[in-house]
Parts: C-alpha cells; sequence; structure tokens
C-alpha cells in the first residue's frame, strides 16, 4: 500500500513539472559559419527561419529546435564577382542543393548541465541526411550561444574532399565546418 502511494504522488508531482518554450527572436539572432581549405577559409552567415527553446520551471534548458533558411546562405570575406560564384557554388548540388533542401534543422535530444551551462546533443539534418552532434551551450539572459563542429562528409557533402579524393593537394577543402550560433530570445 505504501509503495502505491508513494508511487502515485510521484506520477501526481511529475505532472505538475511544467516546460517553458521561448521562442527565437530570429530577426536578432545569428548562425553564423566558417569553412576552412589547405589554402585558406570562408566565412558567411545563414538566417534562422524559426526557432525556440524550452526550459523547465527551475529555468534550466530542457530541449528545443531550429530552423535554418539554407537559400539564404551568404559569403561574408568576398565581393563582388566571386561572392556570387562561392555562393552559388555552395547553393548546387556540390555542397548544399538547397534549391532541394531549402531547411536544415537542429533538435535537441538531450540536455546535460545547469545554470547556464550546458552539454546539448540533438539531431541535425542537412540536405535530408541526419546525423547527432553534440557541443557546449551557454545560456546567458536572454542569449544562448554555441560552437558546432560539422563533419560535412556525413551530410553527402563530398566536394573536394581529401577523405574521398586522392590527389587534390592545394585544392582540398577539410571535411569539418564551423558554425557558431546566437540565439535571442
Amino acid at each position: 500500500m505504501n509503495s502505491t502511494l508513494i508511487l502515485a504522488m510521484a506520477f501526481v508531482a511529475s505532472s505538475f513539472i511544467t516546460t517553458i518554450e521561448k521562442k527565437v527572436d530570429v530577426v536578432n539572432s545569428k548562425i553564423t559559419w566558417k569553412g576552412h581549405k589547405v589554402t585558406g577559409e570562408h566565412d558567411g552567415y545563414i538566417i534562422l527561419q524559426q526557432g525556440a527553446l524550452q526550459f523547465d520551471d527551475k529555468n534550466q534548458l530542457s530541449g528545443g529546435s531550429f530552423i535554418m533558411d539554407m537559400p539564404t546562405l551568404t559569403v561574408t570575406d568576398l565581393e563582388g564577382e566571386m561572392k556570387g560564384k562561392l555562393e552559388a557554388h555552395l547553393k548546387s548540388d556540390d555542397f548544399f542543393s538547397t534549391d532541394k533542401h531549402a531547411t536544415a534543422t537542429f533538435v535537441i535530444t538531450n540536455v546535460s548541465g545547469k545554470d547556464g551551462k550546458y552539454k546539448v546533443t540533438g539531431n541535425l539534418t542537412i540536405k535530408g541526411i541526419t546525423n547527432p552532434n553534440t557541443f557546449d551551450m551557454v545560456v546567458s539572459g536572454n542569449t544562448a550561444t554555441a560552437d558546432l563542429k560539422v563533419d560535412r562528409t556525413k551530410y553527402d557533402i563530398k566536394f573536394r574532399s581529401a577523405s574521398f579524393f586522392d590527389g587534390l593537394k592545394d585544392k582540398a577543402i577539410y571535411d569539418n565546418f564551423d558554425l557558431h550560433v546566437e540565439l535571442k530570445f
């Protein structure tokens, strides 16, 4: 009888745990990227289409998701014709196929940590291919920041990857690219 009562009380108590969803302010949030190659690097941004973070009743991060608008992929380290050519190439089937895959998503599946410092694991989907990614996230005030390393080859982006093609020498593009995410809510 006692164990049944304790179980019932635990069930009732757990039903009072609330999740607070905070919508991401897409206008003031920022996702920047940096790609590396043997001879240098390129960088730019992607506009966030929508997102939300979830917090428990103790204001601890518990979940969330966001959607990136891939056709907005922009290069910021070049100008003029070179900028346009690189943007078009990154949007092509050699890279992100933005005409076929207009969005990329990240859905948080696990959060550990507390007091604004978290280890986040989630599913990143690019070009319709989903892989897990784990990274540190800091939440301070109304801002969440994170830096992700993404292995592009896991998303069928193999153009000039030394992991798949021999003899590229200084034309090789490294498999990992960086995403810096700053979410305002």
